[in-house]
């Protein structure tokens, strides 16, 4: 029982997480939607961490990022960043 009812939060969350990758710029949910179908879940829980809290930036600054036009100075959205567009180039 305890197993079923794990497995339904894990899919609430990734439900939330999918609906999160769907933002107001079609270059960025390009990105962000397959990231999350095919990679997330192989992240430790460091970068899960991270890339959750990337999704509550705003979009120009996300598009900004990720296309070199502005450095992120956040360490730890950089890291992310830089496993995002690494697995991009895959």
């Amino acid at each position: 029982m305890f197993e079923l009812k794990q497995s339904e939060e894990i899919l609430k969350d990734k439900r939330r997480l999918r609906w999160a990758c769907r933002r107001g710029m079609v270059e960025l949910d390009v990105l962000f939607l397959p990231f999350t179908e095919e990679v997330y879940d192989d992240l430790d829980e460091r970068q899960q961490a991270l890339f959750r809290r990337l999704l509550t930036c705003d979009d120009p600054d996300l598009f900004a990022w990720i296309m070199g036009h502005q450095k992120c100075e956040d360490e730890g959205l950089k890291e992310i960043i830089q496993v995002l567009l690494a697995r991009v180039k895959v």
